[in-house]
């Protein structure tokens, strides 16, 4: 099969590989579109250690069924299908306690480190566990599924964040993730969506899909301006969407005493975390780490036009075009936000 296959760090090939072999527990997918990631581009030039060529990278995806394992149930060859990234084991006491997102055995598709290496799906098939698959109607695009991933993301940490009816929300960083949880956290109930950044067409987009206020950052003091658009109180939650130590302690600073803030952003390593202000406030603090079980409700957002992606495709590429587009995202491309790799085109 066609394949696009990272051989050495910054240097993607286009190449025949084996089609993969399938388990009893399996599905073979034939891929319709995958996404290009920001993790796979730190990947790419392997900054992140969690992509050792050779790998064939590619986590977001959707396509079609192409066969199935003798074990499998409820899946025929020709559905349209999605699939989580995260393979997990379905037998550890997170998995089977609902939290398949911490699971003790956990791999992630496209990714290759110390310990495990996983194919992916910049690749005309790849082999998931049905366990992970998810059903999609025939109304929805496969561009704007392989974006589930993502959107599973932001509902996930929508999901994690207290909310009540009415509540007003900052989220802290629009780009491709934060550009999602606007819209998930709005579906959960909150009358005010505030974004912030430091890009003006980011929040133009931004205001598109949902936030009722922006504030690039760069030209006006956000909490100030959060506590005048809230009667000086602050919001009540915050979702900080970058992962920095100046993202985080705005997220904090924006959010009023008793208030949530939910960090999805993995930038850095570690932080400076402003303590005081945490502890005298007696703010809650949630991490939210990828997906756990959102798919099926991920899907019916998008189906029901809910949640948006068409806004956040810059451009749909074959794979022969895979390798220019990594060195294009990873110079900087302007305004640029997914690129789908269609290995059909």
């Amino acid at each position: 099969m066609k394949a696009l296959l990272l051989a050495e760090y910054k240097k993607l090939e286009l190449t025949d590989i084996p089609t993969p072999e399938i388990g009893p527990d399996d599905i073979l997918v034939q891929v319709a579109a995958c996404g290009i990631c920001g993790s796979d581009i730190h990947g790419w030039d392997g900054s992140s250690g969690r992509r050792q060529p050779p790998l064939v990278m590619g986590h977001e995806a959707a396509g079609t069924v192409a066969a199935v394992g003798k074990n499998v149930t409820g899946y025929a060859e020709g559905d349209r299908i999605t699939f989580d990234s995260t393979v997990w084991c379905g037998k550890c006491a997170y998995c089977l306690s609902g939290r398949p997102n911490l699971c003790d055995n956990r791999m992630v598709l496209g990714v290759s480190c110390d310990d495990y290496r996983r194919y992916g799906c910049f690749a005309e098939y790849v082999s998931v566990p049905a366990r992970i698959c998810c059903k999609l109607p025939d109304s929805l695009p496969f561009e704007h599924a392989a974006l589930i991933e993502a959107v599973s993301v932001a509902v996930h940490a929508a999901n994690r964040t207290p909310v009540s009816l009415g509540d007003t929300a900052v989220v802290v960083g629009s780009g491709m993730i934060g550009l999602l949880v606007i819209q998930a956290i709005k579906q959960k109930g909150c009358a005010q969506v505030i974004a912030t950044d430091l890009n003006d067409q980011r929040l133009e987009v931004a205001k598109k899909l949902g936030a009722d206020v922006t504030i690039n950052v760069g030209k006006e003091d956000a909490v100030a301006r959060v506590a005048e658009l809230t009667n000086g109180r602050g919001a009540d939650v915050a979702l900080e969407v970058v992962g920095a130590t100046p993202t985080i302690k705005s997220a904090i600073d924006c959010t009023r005493k008793g208030g949530s803030v939910t960090i999805v952003g993995n930038l850095a390593p570690t932080i400076e975390l402003p303590l005081q202000s945490v502890v005298t406030r007696e703010l809650n603090v949630f991490g939210s780490c990828a997906s756990s079980g959102e798919y099926p409700a991920c899907v019916d957002l998008l189906a029901g036009g809910m949640i948006r992606v068409e806004e956040l495709i810059t451009a749909k590429a074959p794979l022969e075009q895979g390798h220019d587009w990594f060195e294009r995202l990873y110079a900087g491309e302007p305004e640029a936000m997914k690129v789908v790799l269609c290995p059909s085109l």
